[in-house]
């Protein structure tokens, strides 16, 4: 039996696709679709070079909306140019459902996913596995049966952490989540979300998971729990007002834009949640030379890299794919165009 045909997304499908999206969007959230900028500067093969791809040869790439991940997609729409595709540039889809729903009707054909989600929102799991080469691994596995491949993860894991003032965390010897537990009492306090604070992997179960028990006057009082929006989180973590400890997201620009010392989680409580190229089974086998591009941009794709990056967008301003251009330029992957 032959295989079936490979399914490739086209301008009239993508139209259709999108549409019903954002109206489900519409109907769950009051919030509509966010047309993609195709803008990329152009570029020149560096160390990507043109594969030997058949006349028209296209790609469609669809990125979620938030900064991270439109400079991802950026950097994968950079990358598939340099190496000859006709590229249809789907990122800045709103939320990480529509972005899959793409992906599995094939109405695109490359997305950067995280492990975490992909393991606990698309295929149901109930708990994550902290060690990232086994989140990677079990991800990679499930998702065949649904035609996507996983190429190999970046080190980057944008998970959940607790981050504290660089000056404080020096003052009071901590680098490690371990180590709050051996404060006095009254060090402990902790600014979170209301999301972080309810969530199974969570404020709550990580304090019992590193000893501490919440609503106990001799472990964490209920008064040592602020609740605050994402970006107040930041701000009183960094004041020390409020808290010693904030929750953070690892790649969050404002770590280093403030000063904040990321915890390190020694006892693995937070599922990983790398990131990893995405590619419809079907695509990838007729373009293996896609597995190589990939693995020569994921090594780069670190914590740290992201930090900046985000940070230029987020408070400088700049344009995604202008970010992802000078990254693309920097490490040699793309030349510049006289």
């Amino acid at each position: 039996m032959k295989n079936p045909p490979i399914k490739h997304a086209t301008p009239d499908r993508l139209i259709r696709t999108v549409a019903v999206i954002a109206g489900s969007m519409l109907a769950l959230t009051g919030c509509g679709l966010q047309a993609a900028t195709a803008y990329v500067p152009k570029v020149s093969p560096g160390s990507i070079t043109p594969l030997d791809l058949p006349q028209g040869a296209s790609l469609t790439i669809t990125s979620k909306n938030f900064t991270e991940q439109l400079i991802l997609g950026k950097i994968a729409v950079i990358a598939a140019t340099a190496a000859g595709f006709e590229v249809t540039d789907l990122t800045n889809v709103p939320g990480s459902v529509p972005a899959r729903k793409l992906m599995t009707s094939g109405d695109a054909d490359m997305v950067w996913e995280y492990t975490g989600t992909a393991w606990l929102t698309y295929l149901g799991n109930t708990k994550g596995i902290p060690d990232k080469q086994e989140q990677y691994s079990a991800v990679k596995k499930a998702d065949t049966a649904n035609g996507l491949s996983w190429l190999e993860p970046a080190p980057l894991n944008n998970t959940y952490a607790l981050a504290i003032r660089s000056e404080e965390g020096k003052k009071l010897g901590i680098t490690k989540l371990s180590q709050i537990s051996t404060l006095p009492v009254a060090e402990r306090t902790f600014c979170v979300e209301p999301e972080f604070n309810s969530r199974g992997d969570g404020l709550t179960p990580m304090l019992k998971a590193y000893g501490m028990t919440r609503g106990d006057d001799s472990s964490v009082p209920a008064s040592a729990v602020k609740l605050f929006d994402t970006g107040a989180v930041y701000t009183a973590t960094d004041r020390g007002s409020a808290c010693n400890f904030g929750e953070v997201y690892t790649t969050d620009g404002r770590i280093d834009k403030l000063g904040l010392t990321v915890l390190e989680d020694d006892r693995g409580f937070f599922p990983a949640y790398n990131v990893a190229p995405v590619i419809n089974s079907q695509v990838l086998a007729e373009y293996p030379g896609l597995t190589d591009i990939f693995d020569k941009i994921s090594p780069k794709i670190t914590d740290t890299t992201l930090r900046q990056l985000n940070l230029r967008v987020d408070d400088g301003g700049e344009e995604p794919a202008d970010v992802a251009y000078e990254f693309m330029l920097k490490n040699g992957f793309i030349t510049a165009v006289n």
